[in-house]
Parts: structure tokens; C-alpha cells; sequence
């Protein structure tokens, strides 16, 4: 595949992912805001229910309800009533009764009686109020321990107090009133008592004309409600207590901030608000009485802290699910990149073996082909001597071949794990200098130098005779093959109580972090640009790798394009 179809996958495959996740991204978005909405939604039902509910103890349909239940009532209301027409015959009579003297009323004032908005609270609570009208007889029934069993709210303790100050200040008065209560002052008067003479059919009308009008001042007052403060028409403590009975009917049972933003712009808060701000600006409203006629605009808001994580709450699982699915899409997207570059890595690699284990064959080939036909030419083949050079070329060029072979051979063994190591006792510091000695002379004939630094404390180590020396042979090949001229290679050897570290280095070509990273892949060769001057097909290094691990040793490389290679090579003495 080439890198330009590569390119176009990925391209491809980039646009589509990015797309699934922009589409994913939408669909969540929406279904946060359609969840958002839902909520408003159910907030504003709510807050309608609880206003409606608050609106019938006032509203002439709580009224109807109860004149229903009265047939008296209702004919009297509904029915019409003929004018009233009877002769009125006036007689007048003398009487004779006490009255208080001026004096008395002057100073007499009457007992306070239980104000309208403690009243609403009181039966709010299920007294019943009309035997408990003055203060004092409340104050009487009104013990401690039924006053602490009620739990007022602080706004309802705040009025209860002032009708206790109202009872005190009344008695303190008429403690100190300057009449005498036990010497009481009366007058007669003669009064003409009028005696009207009224029959049962009229005084029906009357009574029928006097719940007519009685009706219709109560009707007035539900009308005119709406111009009495506020707190004067509510119970904060019952307001808040419906509200979340109507929240929770709507699966809705966050904590809410909740309160009172009354015609002058100001705030109450109904139980706790941390900031009154937000509640004002962020909060949901609804109006409270709408259906007053001269009503005053006076709003019930109710703020949720936790809204976000009750909307994501509800969507949670098409979340989740949504997430889930992009990051395995994500993931399978760039495992494939992956792997198409490890593949087009692949290809390049083995196109590389390919061609090198060609041209590896092709040279030794062509050298013996050329040997056997020199040796059919009768001329050349008489002469012994040529003979014997001919046929010493064709036996090298077959050796050659044969390590060739081995090396590909011994490539597919490593890949398989089909080898076993031989452990035996060996002396480190004869296998060096053994290995040295024989590169030794190749590496004088190209002017360089080789030298071993023995600081081993403890030679020996335990370890495959054979691999290891090819470890170390394929290290010291690869120095002399990438320096391109009078190779300068030193090999250190020291030890531990536990471990041995033979470090080997060069003055070669050396390598960038890309090669690296690369070297002990398979078939792997360090670019030398087009000229083929380094022979091998790229298996040195793998081998070296994979051996050392075996012998559970390890290899690090550290170099420097243009100044040279080290590898230093750590191996347990102990297998």
C-alpha cells in the first residue's frame, strides 16, 4: 500500500470519526436541553398547584363550595325575592332602663381581639377560632406546651409576639384607668319603645334580602383582597410544605431555595437562601393570585442549586452509553491507524531483506558461476594451480552461502522460542579477549585499533558458550562494518557482586533517536543512503536482544549521529 493510499485512509477515517462524535455530541446536548426544559416545566406545574391550592382558601369557588352545602342559603341567594308590600303599624310603648353613665364609657375601652393575619395562622393550624376571638381568651387556651407543639415559623413568632404586647399594653391601660370598678355609676332613662307589626311572609323576605347582602360584602372583600399585604394572605411554613408535596408527585426531591418577591422589589426568603441575587436572576417564577381583579403583582420564585445534576441524572444512561461507544470507536480508530502503519513498516522491511538477501546471494553466485566457467576452459583447467584457486573460491563462496542460510534459518528459530540454552560454567574474561583477538587483525589491516579494559573482580558467570560468543562477535562486527575508516572500538568489562556490564564502543557513523528505537526490530538496518558497503541482512541485533533476555540480561544503546555507538550489555552471573 502506498503512503499516499495511507495518507487518504487515515484522512478518511479521521473525518468520520470526528463526525460520529459531532453528531454524538448533538444528540447529548439536546437531550440535556429537552431534559432541562422538561424540568422548568415541571417546576412551573408545581408552583401552579401550589398557587391554586393557596388561591381557594380566598377565591368565591371556596365560598360557593361552602353555600352549597346550606339550601337555605342557596334558594335564599339564587331566588328571587318579590318586593316586599305590608302595612307597617308603629306602636310605642314606655320603658325603663340603666345605661353606664358618661363617665363609664368614656373610660371603658373594649378587649383587643385576634388580628386578621393571626387569625389566617391559627386556623391555618386547625383552631377554631370562633371561640377564641379575644386575645385574652386565647392567651388563656394558649399554654406553653400547646404553643411549642404548633412549631411557628420565625415570620409567625414574629406576630404572635405583637399580639402579646397588644393584650399587655390593654391590660396595663386599664390597670391604670382612674375610675373605680367597684362603685358603678348608672342613670335611668325613659325610652319609647316602637312596636311594629310584621308579617311571617315579610320578615322571610328580610331574612332572605339580609343574606343577599351579607353574600355580596363577602364577595366584595375576595374582590378587594388583593390590595392586603401580602403576608397578610399567606402561610410561608404551608407554601413551602405544598410545593414540595407538588415537587415530589414529579419525581423531583432536590433541595430548592424558595422566595417571596413582593410589588416593591424586595425579596423574602421562605426558609434558607445563601445568595438572593441568584435566587432573583437564575430563579423560576410564578405569580401569586392571578385571578384578583385589583390584585398586586407579587411572585413566588424557587431556585434548584442541583438542577444540572438532576438533568444529567435523568440522561445518564444514554450518556454513559454514548461516551462508551465513541472511546471504543476512538480506540479501535487508532489501533487500526496503528496497525496499517505497523503493516506499511512491515512491507518496507521485508522489501529491504528481500533486497539485501538478494544481493547477499547474487554475489557469492555470480563469483562461483564464474569459477565453474573458468574451470571448463581446457586451457585454465590443465593448470593445476588455477584449478585449485578456482575450486578454493567455489568452496568459500558455498560457505558463505551457508552462513547466509543459517542466519535466516536461525531468524525463524528465534521467532518460534525453538532453541534451548546450554548453561555452563564460563570464564567472562576469556571469551572477551578471545573475541578480541580475533577481530583484532581484521581491524589493524584498516589502520584502527581495538582495546579491552578488564576490570571484571569476579570473571566467572554462568551462560550458553555459543550465544554468548556470538553476542559479543555480531557487536564487534557491527562496530568495524559502520566505521568507515581506521576503526577505533574499546571494550569494558566490570562486575558486581551480582551482575556483570560489558560496554562496547565506537567511533563510527552512530545513529539518530529514530534508528534507536529501531535497531533490534528484525531485518532492521540503519540507512547508509544508496551505496550497499555494509553486508548483512539486519538480524545481528534481534539476535543479540533475544539472547540476552534469555540469559535474563538486557541491552541499552546510547549514540550520537557522527561520533559513534556504545552498548552496554548487563547479565546476571546466575542463571
Amino acid at each position: 500500500m502506498s503512503k499516499s493510499n495511507i495518507i487518504l485512509i487515515v484522512v478518511l477515517m479521521s473525518l468520520a470519526s470526528f463526525g460520529l462524535m459531532g453528531f454524538q455530541f448533538y444528540w447529548v446536548s439536546n437531550a440535556i436541553r429537552i431534559n432541562r426544559e422538561r424540568f422548568d416545566q415541571n417546576v412551573l406545574q408545581a408552583l401552579s398547584g401550589t398557587i391554586e391550592q393557596l388561591e381557594k382558601g380566598e377565591t368565591s369557588a371556596a365560598f360557593y363550595g361552602y353555600m352549597m352545602q346550606d339550601s337555605i342559603m342557596s334558594r335564599s341567594l339564587f331566588e328571587k325575592i318579590d318586593p316586599i308590600d305590608f302595612d307597617l303599624t308603629v306602636n310605642s310603648r314606655r320603658t325603663l332602663r340603666s345605661r353606664p353613665s358618661l363617665v363609664d364609657s368614656f373610660f371603658q375601652e373594649s378587649p383587643p381581639r385576634v388580628s386578621q393575619t393571626f387569625r389566617r395562622i391559627l386556623e391555618s393550624r386547625g383552631l377554631d377560632m370562633n371561640q377564641l376571638e379575644e386575645l385574652e381568651s386565647f392567651f388563656t387556651y394558649m399554654t406553653p406546651e400547646l404553643a411549642s407543639k404548633m412549631q411557628f415559623t420565625p415570620d409567625e413568632m414574629e406576630v404572635l409576639l405583637q399580639e402579646k404586647e397588644r393584650q399587655l399594653l390593654y391590660l396595663s391601660q386599664r390597670e391604670n384607668s382612674p375610675r373605680k370598678p367597684n362603685v358603678p355609676t348608672t342613670e335611668q332613662i325613659v325610652e319609647m319603645q316602637p312596636e311594629f307589626n310584621i308579617s311571617p311572609d315579610a320578615l322571610e323576605k328580610v331574612y332572605r334580602t339580609n343574606i343577599k347582602i351579607d353574600f355580596i360584602n363577602k364577595a366584595w372583600e375576595e374582590v378587594t383582597a388583593g390590595q392586603k399585604a401580602i403576608l397578610d394572605r399567606l402561610d410561608t411554613a404551608r407554601v413551602r410544605q405544598l410545593l414540595k408535596r407538588y415537587l415530589l408527585e414529579r419525581n423531583i426531591s432536590e433541595e430548592f431555595e424558595l422566595g417571596l418577591l413582593k410589588d416593591d422589589g424586595l425579596l423574602l426568603p421562605i426558609g434558607p437562601v445563601k445568595q438572593q441575587f441568584v435566587l432573583v436572576q437564575q430563579g423560576i417564577q410564578a405569580r401569586l393570585f392571578p385571578n384578583d381583579i385589583f390584585g398586586k403583582e407579587n411572585f413566588l420564585t424557587i431556585y434548584f442549586p442541583e438542577k444540572t445534576n438532576h438533568v444529567i441524572r435523568e440522561v445518564w444512561l444514554p450518556i454513559s452509553s454514548s461516551i462508551v461507544f465513541i472511546v471504543v470507536i476512538i480506540s479501535c480508530f487508532i489501533y487500526a491507524i496503528k496497525v496499517i502503519i505497523r503493516q506499511k513498516a512491515l512491507s518496507d522491511t521485508k522489501n529491504d531483506f528481500i533486497n539485501n538477501m538478494t544481493h547477499e546471494f547474487k554475489t557469492p553466485l555470480a563469483t562461483v558461476s564464474l569459477a565453474v566457467e573458468a574451470l571448463q576452459d581446457p586451457e585454465l583447467s590443465s593448470q593445476d594451480k588455477f584449478r585449485t584457486r578456482y575450486l578454493g573460491i567455489i568452496k568459500d563462496e558455498n560457505k558463505r552461502l551457508v552462513s547466509q542460510v543459517e542466519n535466516v534459518l536461525q531468524a525463524a528459530a528465534l521467532d518460534k522460542k525453538d532453541f534451548k540454552l546450554k548453561i555452563e560454567a564460563l570464564n567472562l574474561a576469556e571469551i572477551l579477549e578471545s573475541t578480541v583477538d580475533h577481530f583484532g587483525l581484521q581491524i589493524e589491516k584498516r589502520g584502527g585499533q581495538i582495546t579491552f579494559i578488564n576490570e571484571l573482580d569476579e570473571p566467572m558467570i554462568q551462560g550458553d558458550l555459543f550465544h554468548l560468543t556470538h553476542i559479543f562477535n555480531n557487536l564487534l562486527d557491527n562496530a568495524n562494518k559502520y566505521s568507515p575508516e581506521n576503526p577505533f572500538i574499546t571494550i569494558e568489562a566490570k562486575d558486581d557482586s551480582e551482575q556483570v556490564y560489558i560496554t562496547i564502543k565506537d567511533e563510527g557513523i552512530g545513529m539518530n533517536k529514530d534508528a534507536q528505537r529501531k535497531i533490534f526490530d528484525k531485518f532492521y538496518r540503519v540507512p547508509t543512503g544508496n551505496v550497499h558497503d555494509v553486508k548483512g541482512f539486519g538480524l545481528g541485533l534481534s539476535y543479540v536482544k533475544t539472547m540476552l533476555e534469555a540469559h535474563k540480561g538486557d541491552i541499552h544503546v546510547s549514540s550520537e549521529l557522527g561520533k559513534g555507538s556504545s552498548f552496554t550489555i548487563n547479565l546476571p552471573k546466575k542463571q
